[in-house]
């Protein structure tokens, strides 16, 4: 991309464009949103209204076609992701994919082997590794102030009580797999931010209370090669009393405590604790969209690339390939 300025295009301007992603593409710096597409014309069009944007679409063909337009953001269903990413890089694009970015790692193969035969950039929304709070815990995992890492513990045990027969997230032919596939990439992505490449990720899912198709609870454990040891449990659907979220870092010399839904981080070390307070932007993508935005135009490396979202989709397959 050569000139100053990413000129964007919208597909799938839904629920998770309107607050989470939309509007920062107009607050980032050098950045325009032009046009979103979705194929309900009407919910198109109100949606390019409300958020003033210029034109609108119920056609992708149509929107990249627009020449003025060299970068899309991809916010429709997991089963739609690649299709519309190979059109994306085929028109010469730049893309960001939201997560999950594809339904299977044959589906991220196939997504690689076209980027690799283009001359476009792509990124993946993992967008929690720039939010203040996981950058602090970044900050403090480095600076070693809980001395060697031992060991991750993650609980995420909540009662999801949508089971709604045509409620998309749990038909994995669209998301490719219930909740945990909808929830666990960021956690999933925010481990390897932090503790790096991994030797083996194995696990295992079950369909507990048979509400539904997709598993409602996947354990799981990563070996990490720095010899870091996680240990992961999500269940969408306990009793009151076993709720609970939160990821917990072990150290030689204390632990830090962290939700991911939460605001704060607690420092625990020789029996005292510090606890750091964040507040998440209004629009919780922008400080992630804008690193894209400057890897766009060649002005920092990649902020999250294929090859680690392939790396956290071969995770979660590890995880739920055995139920």
């Amino acid at each position: 991309m050569s000139n100053e300025t990413v000129v964007w295009g919208i597909i799938g301007c839904g629920d998770v464009a309107e607050v989470k992603s939309g509007p920062a593409f107009q607050k980032c710096k050098n950045s325009q949103l032009l046009a979103v597409m979705r194929r309900d014309s009407e919910k198109a069009k109100d949606f390019a209204l409300r958020h003033k944007v210029p034109l609108w679409y119920d056609d992708a063909g149509l929107l990249l076609a627009n020449k003025s337009i060299n970068a899309i953001y991809i916010a429709t269903p997991p089963s739609t992701h690649l299709s519309y990413a190979l059109q994306v890089l085929k028109s010469g694009k730049d893309v960001y994919l939201e997560k999950p970015m594809v339904l299977s790692l044959d589906e991220a193969f196939s997504l690689k082997t076209a980027l690799d035969k283009s001359n476009n950039k792509l990124v993946v929304a993992h967008y929690r590794r720039h939010l203040p709070l996981y950058l602090k815990v970044k900050s403090l995992l480095d600076s070693k102030v809980l001395g060697s890492i031992k060991y991750v513990d993650l609980k995420y045990l909540k009662t999801h009580k949508t089971t709604t027969k045509n409620y998309w997230r749990l038909d994995s032919a669209v998301s490719g797999g219930g909740h945990f596939h909808d929830l666990a990439p960021h956690q999933i992505d925010l481990m390897y931010y932090f503790f790096g490449d991994y030797k083996k990720a194995c696990g295992f899912s079950v369909n507990q209370e048979d509400k539904y198709s997709v598993p409602d609870m996947v354990n799981g454990t990563i070996n990490f090669k720095s010899g870091v040891q996680f240990r992961g449990i999500w269940s969408f659907d306990v009793p009151d009393y076993l709720d609970e979220e939160k990821c917990v870092i072990y150290g030689l010399d204390g632990n830090l405590s962290f939700s991911f839904y939460g605001d704060s981080v607690k420092l625990t070390t020789n029996n005292q604790t510090k606890i750091y307070n964040f507040n998440n932007p209004e629009n919780i993508q922008q400080p992630f969209i804008q690193q894209t935005i400057n890897y766009f135009l060649g002005k920092r490396n990649n902020p999250c690339s294929l090859e680690e979202g392939i790396l956290v989709t071969t995770i979660m397959d590890n995880f739920t390939k055995n139920n």
